[in-house]
């Protein structure tokens, strides 16, 4: 890939890092607020659920559009507009008064955002920067950066929800998202064939090669339980917690945990990507989430335990993007790699809104989380046995002359 004199391997790894570090770290401060929200306005925790909900779904459904788009025409311009996006749904928030307000801002116009400056257009961007030897290390890397942003945006989102309550911390958020639209341009040209990569196959043939290939249609399906898995905890935990008795500062901890362990744990499954079957490490991935979860809902929920849960499971959190990218792209190549991690991740959000919304939906009805635990729990199996029989072989491609 070819870039201008300033933009370098290095330039562009550390502005599309810090801007998944924003994208992923303000996300994440949602949950902080399910609490605050309901009670100030009076709402049951589905209604703000379902905003979140909402906008994961939204997020899933356009990233493979925006994807499309950023494959053929370049990321930057989509990741500035993402940027703007993100600070007006903030704003918005911070200003709503019913729950027509809050699905604007968050379920349609930070969904929107989160579509244009998440991980399948920044990692398709560090991709085709670099050979195949080292892509799913840096895939790790800058997949880290999300984490890095739930360790440290979580527990500054906290203080500000303290400090100046829910509005005034929202507004701020808002001004943060908004660091997005200055870093977009070091991904400019973005779209530029990798070095390893001599295809003449067009994006109609792609997308067909794609639909066809069962190990897609089950990779696709394993990102599903992801999905469904990781947000549920980032909107419900905090509140779950709270209502076990918990101060509201562990909940806040939890998720800077599973962040801050979560860097650790996406450089490492990136690394092990280039060792080891990328399938089997996912399937494994999945197995020991599961077990991780049984083992914490089947003990007395104290601060210790809180602690170590959030810390083992932040391990495994975001190891399945590194891994599900670096999967796409050894079966398929990197020419439509926005478009096609994209479609994966639509499966992911759709995970995701299930999660989060049959989270409060459950918790309204029976006032309890434990079904849903349990369902992640059995979700995270299924998708173990789906990763395994996945046929990872490289498709053969047509070069054009000059490479043949």
């Amino acid at each position: 890939m070819r870039s201008s004199t300033w933009r370098t391997p290095l330039i562009v790894m550390i502005c599309g890092t810090t801007i998944l570090f924003l994208s992923f770290g303000l996300r994440q401060n949602l949950g902080l607020y399910m609490g605050p929200i309901s009670s100030d306005l009076g709402w049951g925790r589905e209604t703000f659920a379902f905003a979140i909900a909402l906008q994961s779904l939204t997020w899933g459904v356009s990233t493979p559009i925006f994807g499309m788009i950023a494959d053929r025409y370049g990321p930057a311009k989509i990741l500035a507009l993402g940027g703007v996006l993100y600070a007006a749904g903030l704003l918005v928030l911070s200003q709503t008064t019913s729950p027509i307000d809050s699905i604007i801002g968050v379920g349609f116009l930070t969904g929107f955002a989160l579509s244009m400056t998440g991980f399948p257009i920044v990692l398709s961007v560090i991709g085709r920067m670099v050979g195949p030897d080292k892509r799913t290390l840096y895939l790790g890397i800058a997949s880290a950066g999300g984490s890095s942003g739930q360790l440290l945006l979580v527990p500054l989102g906290q203080w500000f929800i303290n400090d100046y309550g829910w509005v005034g911390a929202v507004i701020i958020l808002a001004a943060i998202s908004a660091i997005i639209v200055p870093l977009a341009a070091a991904l400019a040209g973005g779209n530029a064939r990798a070095v390893d990569d001599h295809s003449t196959q067009g994006f109609g043939d792609a997308m067909r090669e794609a639909r066809a290939h069962m190990g897609f249609k089950m990779l696709i399906a394993g990102y599903f339980v992801c999905g469904f898995q990781t947000m549920f905890f980032g909107a419900h935990f905090p509140a779950y917690l709270t209502d076990l008795g918990h101060p509201a500062w562990l909940g806040a901890t939890a998720l800077a945990l599973i962040g801050g362990f979560n860097i650790i744990g996406c450089i490492l499954w990136g690394k092990l990507g280039q060792r080891y079957p990328m399938k089997i490490l996912l399937a494994w991935l999945y197995f020991m989430r599961s077990i991780v979860m049984m083992v914490f809902i089947l003990s007395p929920i104290t601060q210790t335990s809180v602690i170590l849960f959030a810390s083992i499971m932040g391990m495994m959190w975001l190891g399945t993007v590194p891994l599900t990218a670096g999967l796409v792209v050894q079966i398929f190549g990197t020419q439509y790699m926005a478009t096609l991690v994209g479609v994966a991740f639509l499966s992911h959000q759709i995970g995701s809104f299930l999660g989060i919304w049959l989270g409060g939906v459950v918790y309204d009805s029976m006032g309890t989380y434990d079904p849903i635990f349990w369902g992640g729990i059995v979700l995270g199996f299924m998708a173990t046995a789906l990763h395994f029989p996945i046929n990872d072989t490289p498709l053969e491609r047509e070069t054009s002359p000059a490479q043949a």
